[in-house]
């Protein structure tokens, strides 16, 4: 069955600029790091791409690894972007990544404009696509020098195979550098994907005011804590959670703990007596601060993302309840 997108699609999603770029992005983005690959249901995925579309979710993220195996990620999504997307292709903003394990040898990861140049030709051909909206950095490499890894993306904005640039889990010393050394190569650096949420929040210790002051914008990873600010973990660890196999690369037991629990609990209760369930508050708590352009998300059912969308909704959070939430994450309130 032919697939036509919702027409009230960007009824109720917000989009807010990258930075002091031109790219704008859904407050709520879709990430395909999991469920996406040829060892997950190929009609669930498309499920998922469907609703997230239809919910004003235009942003979809993936990086050349993602699968299980690698790259076959990308090469589902390209194969619904023929199937079920090509009319909406320039509403669409398909990001990709490299940096991390990919092939054998000494090409096979890093930031050299080797493997960056090599990763970015094989994502398009697995996408079917002649360009990228977005290309990222996946990580800084200590082994090449910060200028290649610029030059290559620079590269890859001139020749047209990617229109934006990123980095993602470079620290704010290495962000600053990297923006300033894309300026001069006659680039903007867009964006940074980073690890944040309630429960981890690093990008609090400098990343933002960084991104601030270069014009880039943020788009946080692992927004729910893989599941820790979610009702799954609220009362121990369920009988089918994937934290209970140590070779999952989703959230750990040792990961799960009491004090977490906890925190999560009483999170919980500020969320229903405001409305939301515990993710709703987790995406709103983050969306807060006009620094952040988005929130990624995964999902394993369509579902789960129609809830998440229903974040932006909500009304603005007041004072008493920051400081609640605050003192709920706060490090002298841990030990209790």
């Amino acid at each position: 069955m032919g697939y036509e997108a919702k027409a009230e699609r960007y009824d109720k999603m917000t989009y807010h600029k990258a930075g002091r770029s031109g790219l704008r992005l859904p407050a709520i983005s879709l990430g395909l790091w999991h469920q996406f690959g040829d060892a997950y249901s190929s009609e669930n995925a498309r499920s998922m791409l469907r609703a997230a579309f239809d919910a004003g979710i235009v942003h979809f993220d993936l990086a050349n690894n993602y699968g299980p195996p690698p790259g076959s990620a990308e090469e589902m999504l390209g194969r619904m972007l023929k199937t079920d997307f090509a009319p909406y292709r320039d509403e669409l903003i398909i990001s990709t990544k490299a940096g991390y394990d990919m092939w054998k040898g000494p090409y096979g990861n890093g930031g050299s404009k080797k493997h960056l140049t090599a990763s970015l030709n094989q994502s398009l051909k697995r996408l079917g696509l002649d360009y990228v909206d977005l290309f990222y950095s996946h990580r800084p490499d200590p082994e090449t020098p910060l200028e290649e890894t610029m030059e290559a993306l620079a590269d890859f904005v001139s020749q047209g195979k990617a229109l934006y640039v990123g980095l993602s889990n470079y620290s704010p010393e290495e962000t600053e550098r990297a923006a300033e050394l894309l300026h001069q190569l006659g680039v903007r650096l867009a964006i940074h994907q980073t690890q944040y949420s309630m429960f981890h929040r690093d990008p609090e210790k400098g990343l933002l005011d960084v991104l601030d002051k270069k014009g880039a914008g943020c788009i946080a990873f692992a927004p729910l804590a893989q599941g820790l600010l979610t009702t799954k973990y609220v009362s121990g660890i369920p009988e089918t959670s994937r934290a209970k196999d140590a070779n999952s690369p989703f959230l750990q037991t040792e990961h799960i703990t009491e004090r977490a629990v906890n925190k999560a609990q009483r999170l919980n209760k500020i969320a229903k007596e405001r409305g939301q369930s515990l993710p709703q508050m987790a995406l709103s708590w983050l969306l807060k601060d006009a620094r952040m352009t988005s929130v990624l998300i995964g999902a394993s059912r369509p579902q789960q993302i129609e809830e998440n969308v229903q974040a932006l909704q909500s009304a603005d959070f007041s004072n008493e309840e920051l400081s609640a939430i605050e003192f709920i994450l706060s490090e002298k309130n841990e030990g209790e």
